[in-house]
C-alpha cells in the first residue's frame, strides 16, 4: 500500500515539474523577448555621446559592472524574489497591485461597489484577515480611506504607470527592430546604410502591426524557439569573445569599477546611465505577464537561462571592445561588431526575429492593459476582439493597434538613431519601475502586513537605484526623453477626463433614481399594457430604478411582460468564477415580474457572445425562481439591505444539479437521458403564421418541490423567452452649465464630449445585438454644475 502511494506521489510530482518546465519554456517567447534583445543597443546607446571608449578600458569595465549589478539587483532580486510574490490571485502588473490595495483598503475608484462583492471567492486571498496587525498599517489604512485626495493620488499614480507602459508599447518595437536592422551598417558604407535602415525597419513594423488581428496563437509556437535560439546564440558568442579576446574581463564585475568609472567620467558618466538602464528593458514583463504562467516557471526561466545568457553576452561585448579601440567609426561599438564576421548574417536574421517577438509581447501587453483600464472606467470604450477561444488573454483592439503603428513609425522616422530612441525608451521603463516600487511599499504594509521598516527599506534601496537612473534619463528630455512624457500626458488626460465624466454620470443616476414606492403606486399592472417578451434595461445602478425607466413608462404605451434591470460591472479582482457570475433578485412583488441582475466581471475577464449570455441570464432568473430563496414582497432602496436579499447564481455550465434550459424546434423531443428524474416546464403551444419557432423548456429536478406560484412564474418566463429579448439603453449627454469654470467647460464640453463621440457605443462593448436594441430618453436634468440630456433614438424592434 505504501509503495503504491509513493509511486503515485512521484508520478504527480513528475507531472507537476513537467508542467512547470513547459511553462518556463513557453515564457521565453512571451515574457523575455524584450529583455533578451537589449544587448543589441545597450553599449551603443551608452557610448553614443556622453562618454568615450579609451585605451585604459575604464569606461568599458565600469559600464559592464553597472550592467551586471543592475541586472542582478532589479530583475533578479526585486522582481524574481520580491515583486512576483505580490500576485493578485495569480495575476500581475500595475493594476494587480492597485487591485490588492483596493481590497485591503477602501480606495476603489469604481463607483458601483457592493458589500456582496467582498464575498467573492477570489476577493480575499488565502483567507487573510484584511485588518492590519500593526499600528502603522492601521493608521495608513484609516488615512487612505478617510482622505479622498489620497485615493485620487493613488489612482493617478497607477494611471501614470499604465500610460508609461502604453508609451513603451510605442517605443520598444521601434528601438528593437531598428537596432536589429542596424546590423546592415557593417556591410555597406556609412553614408548608404542610413538610407536603408529606416525603410527596412518601417516595413517590418508595418508588417508586425498588420498581422496583429490574426492573434498571437497563430504564430505563438514560434516565439519560444526564436528567443531560445537567440539566447543560446548571444551566450555562445559572448563566451567565445571572453575566451578569445579577454579572459580576465570577469574582474570588471567588481563594484570597484563603478567607483573608478564615476571618478573618471563624472557628469558624463552619470548622464550615460540612461543608456545602461536599457539593459533591464522588459523586466516589468516578468510581473505583468504572470497571469499566463506561474511564479516558479518565470523564476526558473530567468535564473537558469535568461540571466546567465545576458551576463555572458554583455561580458563578451566588453571583452571584444577592451581589445579594440577604433574610435574613428562611431558605430564600431555596437553589438554586431563583436559577432564573428562569418556569423553576422545568420545572427542578423535571428536578431530581427527576436526583435519582432519582443515587440509582439509588448504590443499584446498594451492591448491587455488598455482593456483593464476600460473595464475599470478609466478609458473610452473600444472594440475588443478575442483572437483565441482557448486563451482569454489574447486580444486585439483595432483602434489602439493602428494608433500604436502610426506613433511607432513616427518615432522611428523622426529619430532615425538608437541614441534618442534609447533615451525615450529608458525613461518610460524606469518610470514604470518607480511606480511599481511605490505601490509595492503599500502592499508590503497593507496586504502582506509586514513591518514598516521592511517597506521603507524596500523603497529606499530600490527607489534610490531607480531614482538615479530616472534622473539620468530625465536630463535627456530634449534628446528624446520628451516622447514618453508627451505620450503619457496625452493618455493620462484622456483617462482622467473619461473617468471624471463617467463618475459624474453615475452620480447623476444615483441622485435621480426612481423610488420603489413610485413603482408600487402604479398598481398591479404598473398602469400600462404588458406585451410578450423580455426587456433588458441596462443600467449602471446596483440598487434602485434608473430615471430612464420612468421616462420609458411615461412615453411608451406598453412594455414587456418580464423586465430585467441588468447591470454589467467590473469588480477589483482579476477573474470572477462562473458560479459567482450573477447576483439576482426580485424588485417589488413577484407578480410584477421585475428582476434585478448584476453581472460581475473581473478586470481580466471577457464578455461572452450575446446568445450564450442571454441563455445564462434567463437560466439565472429561472434558478432564482426555483430556489425560492428570495421572496420578499417589497424591495428596499438601501443598497446594503438589497444586497442581503439577492442570490448568487452561476452560469448554465455550473448548474450541475439545478435548473437547465432547452431550446429546440416544436416537433423535437427532449433528450431521453435522465428524464426519469427531471420535470420540464414549458409554455403553451402558439401558432405563428407558418414560421418555424423555437420552444423554450426549463428542465428542473423533481426535488425539492416548487410551489404553484413558482411554476406559474417559470411558465411565464418561458413564454417571454420564446417571444424574444429586447435591450433597452438610456443615453445621457453631459454639458457644463452656464457659469461653470473654464476648466470644467473644457473638460466636459470639449474633452469628454469628444471622447464620447469617438468611442464605441455600449451596443459594441456589451456585445448587444443591434436588431433588438432600443434607446430611449429625451429629458434634460441639472445636477451640480452639469446638465444631463437623456437622448432617445429607436434603432429597431426585436
Amino acid at each position: 500500500m505504501d509503495s503504491e502511494t509513493g509511486v503515485y506521489q512521484n508520478l504527480v510530482k513528475r507531472e507537476s515539474w513537467k508542467t512547470v518546465l513547459t511553462l518556463a519554456y513557453q515564457s521565453l517567447g512571451v515574457v523575455y523577448g524584450d529583455l533578451s534583445t537589449s544587448p543589441l543597443y545597450v553599449f551603443k546607446s551608452t557610448f553614443a555621446e556622453d562618454i568615450q571608449h579609451s585605451e585604459t578600458n575604464e569606461e568599458i569595465y565600469g559600464v559592464l559592472s553597472f550592467i551586471f549589478w543592475t541586472l542582478t539587483l532589479v530583475p533578479l532580486f526585486k522582481y524574481v524574489f520580491i515583486v512576483l510574490k505580490a500576485d493578485d490571485n495569480g495575476e500581475g502588473g500595475t493594476f494587480a497591485l492597485y487591485s490588492l490595495l483596493c481590497r485591503h483598503a477602501r480606495v476603489n475608484s469604481l463607483p458601483n461597489c457592493q458589500l456582496a462583492d467582498e464575498e467573492l471567492s477570489d476577493y480575499k486571498k488565502d483567507n487573510i484577515d484584511f485588518a492590519p496587525k500593526n499600528d502603522f498599517g492601521s493608521k495608513l489604512k484609516y488615512t487612505l480611506e478617510r482622505y479622498r485626495v489620497l485615493q485620487r493620488v493613488l489612482l493617478v499614480l497607477t494611471l501614470i504607470g499604465t500610460c508609461m507602459v502604453i508609451g513603451d508599447g510605442v517605443l520598444t518595437p521601434a528601438i528593437s527592430v531598428f537596432s536589429a536592422v542596424s546590423g546592415l551598417e557593417l556591410s555597406m558604407a556609412k553614408e548608404h546604410h542610413k538610407y536603408v535602415e529606416v525603410p527596412v525597419a518601417c516595413v517590418i513594423l508595418i508588417g508586425l502591426f498588420a498581422l496583429q488581428h490574426y492573434g498571437t496563437h497563430k504564430v505563438g509556437f514560434l516565439f519560444a524557439p526564436v528567443v531560445l535560439t537567440w539566447l543560446l546564440c548571444i551566450s555562445a558568442i559572448g563566451l567565445y569573445n571572453i575566451l578569445h579576446w579577454n579572459p580576465h574581463v570577469y574582474q570588471a564585475l567588481s563594484p570597484h569599477y563603478m567607483y573608478r568609472f564615476f571618478k573618471k567620467t563624472q557628469r558624463g558618466g552619470w548622464m550615460s546611465l540612461g543608456g545602461i538602464l536599457l539593459c533591464i528593458t522588459g523586466s516589468e514583463a516578468m510581473f505583468a505577464d504572470l497571469g499566463h504562467f506561474s511564479q516558479l516557471s518565470i523564476k526558473i526561466a530567468f535564473t537558469s537561462l535568461v540571466y546567465p545568457s545576458l551576463i555572458l553576452a554583455y561580458m563578451g561585448q566588453a571583452a571584444y571592445l577592451s581589445q579594440h579601440h577604433d574610435v574613428n567609426n562611431d558605430y564600431r561599438i555596437g553589438f554586431y561588431v563583436s559577432v564573428p564576421e562569418r556569423l553576422r548574417w545568420p545572427v542578423l536574421v535571428i536578431a530581427i526575429l527576436a526583435a519582432v517577438v519582443g515587440s509582439q509581447a509588448i504590443i499584446t501587453g498594451t492591448f491587455s492593459i488598455i482593456k483593464q483600464c476600460s473595464s475599470l472606467g478609466c478609458f473610452p470604450r473600444v472594440k475588443i476582439i478575442h483572437t483565441s477561444s482557448k486563451i482569454h488573454g489574447q486580444i486585439y483592439i483595432p483602434e489602439i493597434n493602428w494608433i500604436l503603428m502610426l506613433l511607432c513609425l513616427a518615432v522611428t522616422i523622426g529619430f532615425r538613431d538608437t541614441k534618442r530612441l534609447g533615451n525615450a525608451s529608458g525613461l518610460a521603463v524606469i518610470t514604470v519601475m518607480l511606480v511599481t516600487t511605490c505601490l509595492m511599499s503599500l502592499v508590503i504594509v497593507l496586504c502582506w502586513q509586514k513591518s514598516v521598516f521592511f517597506a521603507v527599506g524596500f523603497v529606499v534601496f530600490f527607489g534610490t537605484i531607480e531614482a538615479l537612473y530616472f534622473s539620468a534619463s530625465l536630463i535627456k528630455f530634449l534628446e528624446g526623453a520628451w516622447v514618453p512624457i508627451a505620450l503619457a500626458f496625452v493618455f493620462l488626460i484622456t483617462m482622467c477626463v473619461w473617468h471624471y465624466g463617467t463618475l459624474k454620470k453615475y452620480e447623476f443616476d444615483v441622485q435621480n433614481k426612481v423610488s420603489i414606492n413610485w413603482l408600487l403606486s402604479l398598481g398591479s399592472s404598473l398602469g400600462i399594457v404588458r406585451v410578450q417578451g423580455i426587456g433588458l434595461i441596462h443600467t449602471e445602478l446596483v440598487s434602485g430604478i434608473p430615471a430612464i425607466f420612468s421616462h420609458f413608462v411615461t412615453n411608451l404605451p406598453a412594455f414587456h411582460q418580464v423586465l430585467v434591470f441588468i447591470c454589467i460591472k467590473s469588480v477589483p479582482v482579476p477573474h470572477v468564477r462562473p458560479e459567482e457570475r450573477f447576483l439576482v433578485g426580485h424588485i417589488g412583488p413577484r407578480k410584477y415580474r421585475l428582476y434585478r441582475c448584476i453581472v460581475r466581471y473581473g478586470y481580466r475577464d471577457f464578455h461572452k457572445d450575446d446568445m450564450e449570455f442571454e441563455n445564462d441570464l434567463v437560466c439565472s432568473i429561472a434558478e432564482l425562481i426555483r430556489s425560492g430563496s428570495v421572496g420578499l414582497n417589497v424591495a428596499i432602496d438601501d443598497p446594503v439591505k438589497e444586497d442581503d436579499k439577492m442570490t448568487v447564481i452561476g452560469t448554465c455550465s455550473t448548474h450541475t444539479e439545478g435548473i437547465r434550459m432547452s431550446e429546440d424546434d416544436v416537433d423535437n423531443n427532449i433528450d431521453a437521458a435522465g428524464t426519469s428524474e427531471l420535470r420540464e416546464i414549458q409554455s403553451p403551444p402558439v401558432v405563428v403564421a407558418n414560421k418555424p419557432r423555437k420552444r423554450v423548456r426549463f428542465i428542473i429536478p423533481e426535488s425539492p418541490k416548487i410551489n404553484m406560484d413558482a411554476t406559474e412564474e417559470l411558465q411565464e418566463l418561458t413564454e417571454a423567452r420564446e417571444a424574444g429579448i429586447a435591450y433597452i439603453l438610456g443615453h445621457s449627454y453631459v454639458k457644463a452649465k452656464q457659469g461653470s469654470s473654464f476648466l470644467k467647460k473644457l473638460v466636459i464640453n470639449v474633452g469628454y464630449e469628444f471622447l464620447r463621440r469617438n468611442s464605441r457605443a455600449p451596443t459594441h462593448t456589451l456585445s448587444l445585438p443591434h436588431a433588438s436594441t432600443l434607446e430611449v430618453g429625451m429629458i434634460y436634468h441639472k445636477f451640480g454644475d452639469l446638465i444631463f440630456e437623456l437622448n432617445s433614438v429607436r434603432f429597431s424592434d426585436f
